[in-house]
């Protein structure tokens, strides 16, 4: 069987010209997945945006419909670091359904990659750091809910902190969060995770996987999860180091 990839058009939404956040890098690396031939286009599979009360099954209701509408404040869209547009919800959610759609594909394959997601600085009444909805909470309840797993493992990799799904987990024994991240960097503040590493800033990379490899091993062997989400750091091209500021919001 070949590796289910999730990607859907809606995943790009337009942003004012000059915005920090690069948008457009996950058509850019769809494309790049087909063009180098490492993805072929029947690998991908096309996600739908979850019913609301899936998305309840983590948010309050008034950050939903507040979301939804529009109608956030000027201080919760500032912490957000994106404008609201209704192109942007229906990112937002799709891109949640991709996360979704990744997790039940892997129980299937046994691995499956989404190109986008990973939105982990989302908490229950806010959002934050580029984060709307926190995909990997919602998933995670989703697939329990369901009846499709009992224990999960989050394994997060991105150089910042999963600081809002440490918090939504945090008196959760089916829900495992494990965060190895840069220790200064992005969130200022930290939650706390079932494990954290913070990592030295210009780690290289074979300290990097001697780390986690002094880890993983002992996690999946003690905490026996039936399904790991997988977030991934993206590292920028030529470089070997651990840094703050280093770009991480690809995850496949």
């Amino acid at each position: 069987m070949e590796l289910p990839i999730i990607y859907h058009p809606d995943y790009v939404a337009p942003l004012p010209e000059g915005h920090r956040f690069p948008m457009s890098k996950f058509r850019q690396l769809y494309q790049l997945l087909i063009t180098d031939g490492v993805a072929q286009i029947e690998q991908f599979h096309t996600p739908q945006p979850p019913p609301t009360e899936w998305i309840q099954l983590v948010h309050t209701e008034d950050y939903i419909q507040a979301y939804y509408t529009g109608t956030l404040d000027a201080k919760a869209l500032r912490r957000i670091g994106l404008p609201w547009s209704q192109a942007l919800v229906k990112r937002t959610c799709t891109a949640v359904g991709g996360t979704i759609l990744t997790a039940q594909l892997a129980l299937s394959y046994g691995l499956a990659c989404n190109t986008a997601g990973g939105t982990h600085h989302a908490f229950p009444s806010y959002g934050s750091g580029f984060c709307i909805f926190n995909d990997l909470a919602i998933s995670a309840r989703i697939l329990q809910q369901l009846g499709l797993v009992q224990k999960i493992l989050i394994l997060d990799l991105d150089v910042h902190q999963g600081d809002g799904t440490a918090l939504i987990f945090q008196n959760d024994k089916t829900v495992f969060t494990f965060s190895m991240h840069c220790e200064v960097n992005f969130p200022g503040t930290k939650q706390k995770s079932d494990v954290d590493v913070p990592l030295p800033v210009g780690m290289d990379d074979d300290s990097y996987l001697q780390t986690i490899a002094r880890y993983l091993p002992d996690l999946l062997s003690q905490f026996q999860p039936d399904l790991v989400l997988y977030d991934a750091v993206e590292t920028s091209p030529g470089s070997a180091t651990l840094k703050p500021g280093d770009s991480s919001e690809v995850y496949i």
